[in-house]
Order: structure tokens, then C-alpha cells, then sequence
């Protein structure tokens, strides 16, 4: 037999094929719970080893360290099924066993290799995509979807949402306007394609369109509020056009409808959380108790620090902006890995990052805008997206208006307005480091 793409797969069962194909769509589109999709797969061919391997996989994509055992128990489960599957089921297997050691680019690499051969993997691409994103290898992000993209076509099942992943893809190496056309050109094949209309605000995020942005999210709000898992971060992305205008009564009322909610279940969404909350208090809104509520949902951001980077600054920002400084300290200690890819991470961005937060909390604002300052320049080693790092900017000009650096702040500035339209929020850093808006060049 053979998946909707072409790939020859190990299973004689139609229902499990069936429910495969199900789970794909759920994974590229992150509708419903494909978890439970991928469970009936196996429970229709209990010896289908690619059905536990893609369920594998998929907990390891959460970033979340509790289901990392999980997961390799799962792969454990798959190993003696491996005798009765093919080649490309087995570099899956192996391409997840890397991941699960901690070894996000060896994964990626495994995962290429698939795509090499068969270059309608959507499992091998979705999951490189991923983890792609969350190491920040920004050039792969795009190129690894070249590399596939014209063997695919509008015929082919599930292309229209691997169109959405070249246009994040396109933003995320700085090709704007081609981001914004390759996401229209996806959401045209199939409007609920919540990763393309994430790749499109991106594009207006970057270009300072923010009333579009605004105006994009609004109207697609039936594509991607409703049983979504990408919807908590598109709600971030609405609340960073509102700051935008300065609306930031907007966007606590914002935070508290979506964001500081039961909706937020993981890592993934508690940082949109606390990256939402750091930005609104810089702008000298009180939060109030939030911060002690979304750092009480973190099950163990100190046992779990050194797992990723990216969440350990976000779980820090939770534990500092509730006050807690002796756990956000005992956070810092503990976030260098002996080993893994995040040690990496961490090291050259994370660790630093991390203790700038601190510094910056703690009234050593001098010594945060000069370690920000430093750290823009390698701060995509450790993932996210080009708007979720901007944090960084954000916070550093908070640091130069509060302490001395106003060289770093009128220097990051003139950046600023040079790459997108002044807005409400350039203008108060302005005001707040006692500088003029540059006007056009």
C-alpha cells in the first residue's frame, strides 16, 4: 500500500492508513488531537511500527521534558516492529531515537535524508520544520522546503498547508513579500490553514503593517480560534499589534480572555504568555498577580531547566515578573546541559540571556542593555521567530531609558525605524530615551 503521497507504507490496513493520513492532516494543520488519531492507527494495526514512531515524534515536538520518556518508550515498543518495515519507516525510527537523545540537528539530518528520497514525506518534513524552528536555522526553515516543494503540487494531498510552511519559511529569511504571497497563494487552496495565516502576520509583524496584521487575524478568526492548537500564538500576534498602537488596556483584557486561560495546557503557549505579559509591563502597565498565575502553571521550570533554552528564558520571565528571583536564579543555575544540541543553546544565548533578564529586573540596567546589546547578533541560535526576539530589542530599550546607555538605545532606534514604519510604541521609546524619531531617509 501507499500513503495519499506516494510513499509506500508497511501496513495492509486500509483503517490504519486511514487514520494515518487523519493525523497528518491534524499535524500541518493542528487541528483536533492527533495523539488520539495516531492511537487508533495503532490500535487497527498494532504492528505497524511508522504509526508509534509519528506518535513519538509528535510528543517530542511539544518541547515538553515530561513526555520525553514517553516518547522513548513508545520508540522502545517500535523497535522489534522494525523487521516488517521498510527502509524509509526505519530512518524514521532512527531519525526520532536521535531526537529523543536530545540531538535536534542530528534529527534534522536524519529527517533530510528521508526527504532526499522521498520528498513527499510529510511526516519526515513537518517534523524537520519544527525543529528547524526551535534550533533557529532560519536558512533551513526556507530551504528545506525548496529543496521538496516542486515535487509537489495542488493535486497532491496536504500541499496547500506545505506551501503555508514555505511562506514562514520566506518570512523567516527576511523575503517578505514573497512570504505574504506564498501564504495568500496556500490560504486560496484551503483557507483553514492556520500556519499560513501565521506566516502572513509574520510578514506584516516584520514590515510594520500592524493595522493589517490586525485586520488579517480579525477577519480569518473562524480559520484558526476554534479547536486549534496554534491559536494561542496567533492570539499572542493580536496582542503585539495591539502594543503596536500602544492599546495595552487591549491586550491585558487580550491576555485574559485567551492567553492566561485553561487554553494554555503547554511550554509552547505559557511562553506566549509570559513574552506578552514582559512586553506590557515594560511599557509600565501593572499586571498585577498574573505573573504569580502563569508561573504556578510551569509544572517544574526548575527540574525541567537545561531541556530548551527558548522555554527556560520564558519560564524565568514568569518567576522574575511574580518576584520570585531566588527560583528564576535557581531556573539560571540549572539551565547549562552537559550534553545534548541545547547545550549549545543555551551557552551562547540562553545562560546570558537569562541573566540579562535578571540584571534588568533587579535594577542593573546597564549591564542588561550592554549584554542585550551584545546577544542580538547570535540570539536565533537558540529558536523562535524573528518577532518573538524582538523581546530582546524591547527590553533593551527599556534598560537604556532606565539607566545610562542611551548610545545603545539611540542606536537600536535608528534601526528600528529603518526597517519599518515608526508606530505609537517606536514613539514612546523615543520619548522615553529623551531622542527624536529620525524622520525618512
Amino acid at each position: 500500500m501507499h500513503d495519499a503521497r506516494g510513499n509506500l507504507v508497511s501496513t495492509a490496513s486500509a483503517q490504519a492508513l486511514a487514520h494515518h493520513e487523519y493525523a497528518s492532516w491534524q499535524l500541518v494543520a493542528f487541528y483536533g488531537d492527533p495523539l488520539a488519531t495516531l492511537d487508533a492507527a495503532i490500535a487497527a494495526d498494532p504492528g505497524w511500527a511508522l504509526a508509534r514512531v509519528a506518535k513519538a515524534a509528535l510528543l517530542l515536538s511539544l518541547t515538553e521534558p515530561n513526555v520525553v520518556a514517553r516518547a522513548r518508550d513508545i520508540l522502545a515498543e517500535a523497535q522489534p516492529l522494525l523487521k516488517d518495515a521498510n527502509a524509509r519507516e526505519r530512518a524514521h525510527h532512527a531519525a526520532a531515537l536521535l531526537c529523543a537523545q536530545g540531538l535536534w540537528r542530528e534529527a534534522c539530518d536524519a529527517w533530510d535524508a528521508i526527504l532526499l528520497d522521498h520528498p513527499r514525506d510529510i511526516l519526515a518534513l513537518m517534523n524537520a520544520h519544527l525543529f528547524d524552528f526551535y534550533r533557529g536555522d532560519a536558512r533551513n526553515l526556507r530551504a528545506r522546503i525548496a529543496r521538496v516543494l516542486p515535487q509537489w503540487d495542488a493535486a497532491v494531498p496536504l500541499y496547500a498547508y506545505v506551501l503555508g510552511m514555505y511562506a514562514f519559511g520566506l518570512e523567516e529569511s527576511n523575503l517578505y513579500p514573497q512570504a505574504e504571497e506564498a501564504g495568500r497563494a496556500s490560504l486560496a487552496l484551503d483557507a483553514r490553514g492556520p500556519w499560513a495565516i501565521h506566516a502572513v502576520a509574520h510578514a506584516f509583524e516584520m514590515q510594520g503593517r500592524h493595522a493589517q496584521g490586525r485586520a488579517w487575524l480579525e477577519e480569518r478568526r473562524p480559520d484558526w480560534t476554534i479547536d486549534n492548537g496554534l491559536s494561542v500564538h496567533l492570539w499572542w500576534h493580536l496582542g503585539l499589534f495591539q502594543l503596536e498602537t500602544l492599546a495595552t488596556g487591549e491586550a491585558v483584557a487580550l491576555y485574559d480572555a485567551q492567553l492566561g486561560t485553561d487554553a494554555s495546557t503547554i511550554n509552547l503557549q505559557w511562553l506566549d504568555a509570559a513574552a506578552l505579559l514582559w512586553r506590557i509591563e515594560l511599557l509600565d502597565v501593572d499586571v498585577g498577580r498574573r505573573w504569580a498565575a502563569l508561573a504556578a502553571r510551569w509544572a517544574d521550570p526548575i527540574g525541567h531547566a537545561g531541556f530548551y533554552a527558548f522555554n527556560d528564558v520564558h519560564a524565568a520571565l514568569a518567576l522574575i515578573g511574580s518576584g520570585d528571583f531566588a527560583r528564576a536564579q535557581a531556573l539560571l543555575d540549572r539551565a547549562l546541559p552537559a550534553q545534548g544540541d541545547n547545550r549549545a543553546m543555551a551557552s551562547e544565548v540562553g545562560v546570558p540571556l537569562l541573566q540579562a533578564m535578571l540584571d534588568h529586573a533587579q535594577g542593573r540596567h546597564d549591564a542588561a542593555a550592554t549584554a542585550l546589546y551584545g546577544l542580538r547578533a547570535r540570539a536565533h541560535r537558540f529558536g523562535g521567530s524573528h518577532a518573538q526576539r524582538d523581546l530582546i530589542d524591547q527590553t533593551a530599550l527599556a534598560a537604556c531609558a532606565l539607566g545610562s546607555r542611551k548610545d545603545l538605545g539611540r542606536a537600536l532606534l535608528n534601526e528600528r525605524c529603518l526597517a519599518k514604519p515608526p508606530t505609537p510604541l517606536t514613539a514612546h521609546w523615543a520619548s522615553q530615551l529623551g531622542l527624536v524619531l529620525p524622520g525618512p531617509n
